[in-house]
């Protein structure tokens, strides 16, 4: 087996940082030593106290295929997360076909195979009619071939509206795979809606975006979410949280349920309605990006674990789409390659242990979804590592998504993604793809177990 050493980092997990060193071999992290550099390791590459972490997973993707592959592919957006220090993704099912069978996740699986540069694993999507059949797969012994099950409980790309209650009671009574709801309240938003129209006509300013999709319609939804998740003892993650209201609810409700879990983005933790009428449509996503107050009770959701997660939610639009008036702009953000470094800076700037980021990008995600060898820097686990350079300063120019923009474009960051190993093998070096050899790289499909946490690395040496 092919073996290199990685000698002088601060390994970060999450419950540790520590300067050490990591011998890869083969696919596998072989050693690790904190300490000295250990007698007989010879050659290698010397990362002079640079940060590394298990490759992050990012189990909230829109890569668009297939269906919108104008917009993006899984290609371009695999290299725009590999970059960005993501190794593993996991996509949502609102694409053309939706993935709510089978037979999409299938096509979709296959699609990836061929032309992913980084792991790949896929949501199947709830509807109000397929949850005996997503019943019929789970007690098939199927449940690995998805990370979980998404629920819309409001509207959004895709048109995949879960709205009758005995359909949701039923998702909810599910045991042994994750339930992700993108929770807003519909009727909410719809009156909200109708009622910007009639002042503003077809002219509403972006900044009403928080006033139509807005709190009030995240927690109500929240609200009936986790009211559900306690009475059936669910497994419960709810997504893109952006209100402070809810990361209270939440907190409240883990403590009857502690299978409930949380996940905000780099959207929510960066900008808030200030920033509406400077960047109107390109800071246009569902749930709407909310107060400055909300943003900093996000923070101190994810600084105490209240937030278990830092999903992407990676939407990727043309720009000539996301230029268009309110009621024609498409909701949704690229952000899939500045997430991790995004929120590294927010860590920094709030006191933040570099533990809750290892965590929140990694650890927890792969305990979410039942992740099996990933996720975690540990002897047996599959060398899926990230080297960040933390002094690194950088202002933030185009990404690599097939879309050619990001809403953190300008953006003065200290901290870069440098090195990034997938599956053993060099991807990333210096901030660039390995172009020469990307080719030969294995990147593999992810099994998910049906359990909350991940067993212990498999392989033995």
């Amino acid at each position: 087996m092919r073996r290199h050493l990685l000698k002088n980092a601060t390994i970060v997990t999450g419950s540790t940082c520590s300067p050490g060193h990591l011998a890869i071999e083969g696919e596998r992290i072989r050693e690790i030593h904190y300490g000295p550099v250990p007698q007989g390791w010879k050659g290698g590459t010397d990362l002079c106290g640079k940060i590394l972490m298990a490759g992050g997973i990012d189990a909230h993707v829109h890569f668009r295929e297939p269906g919108m592959t104008w917009k993006a592919d899984m290609a371009s957006e695999s290299a725009a997360a590999l970059l960005g220090g993501i190794t593993s993704f996991v996509d949502m099912p609102n694409t053309i076909p939706q993935t709510v069978n089978l037979t999409a996740l299938e096509d979709k699986l296959k699609r990836a195979e061929k032309t992913s540069l980084a792991n790949y694993g896929f949501h199947l999507g709830a509807t109000n009619d397929n949850v005996a059949q997503i019943r019929r797969y789970i007690d098939l012994g199927l449940g690995g071939r998805f990370a979980g099950i998404k629920v819309f409980m409001g509207s959004s790309t895709g048109n995949m509206l879960v709205d009758s209650d005995n359909a949701l009671e039923d998702i909810f009574r599910i045991k042994g795979k994750t339930i992700l709801v993108h929770s807003e309240d519909e009727g909410i938003i719809r009156q909200n809606l109708e009622a910007a129209v009639s002042i503003h006509g077809d002219s509403i300013p972006f900044r009403m975006h928080p006033v139509i999709r807005s709190r009030e319609a995240c927690i109500e939804s929240t609200r009936k979410a986790l009211s559900l998740a306690v009475k059936h003892r669910t497994r419960l993650h709810i997504l893109h949280v952006s209100t402070a209201e809810e990361v209270e609810m939440i907190r409240a409700a883990k403590r009857t349920n502690p299978k409930i879990t949380a996940e905000t983005s780099a959207n929510y933790l960066w900008f808030c309605d200030e920033d509406y009428d400077r960047m109107g449509g390109r800071l246009k996503c569902n749930p709407s990006i909310k107060a400055r107050t909300d943003l900093e009770a996000l923070i101190k959701g994810l600084a105490d674990g209240t937030i278990d997660t830092v999903g992407s939610d990676h939407a990727p639009h043309l720009l000539e789409e996301k230029d268009k008036p309110y009621l024609k702009c498409p909701s949704g953000l690229p952000t899939i390659q500045q997430s991790l470094p995004v929120v590294f800076n927010i860590a920094r700037a709030n006191g933040i242990p570099l533990q809750r980021i290892a965590s929140a990008f990694s650890e927890r995600p792969a305990g979410i979804f039942g992740i099996c060898d990933r996720g975690f820097i540990k002897e047996g686990c599959y060398a899926d590592l990230v080297v960040i350079d933390p002094d690194k300063e950088y202002v933030v120019g185009s990404p690599a998504s097939k879309c050619g923009w990001s809403p953190f474009e300008g953006c003065r960051l200290k901290g870069s993604v440098d090195m990034v190993w997938i599956n053993g093998s060099l991807a990333v070096s210096g901030g660039r793809l390995c172009t020469d050899h990307l080719s030969l790289i294995k990147r593999n499909e992810i099994r998910f177990l049906s359990r909350s946490t991940p067993r212990t690395p498999t392989v033995t040496f």
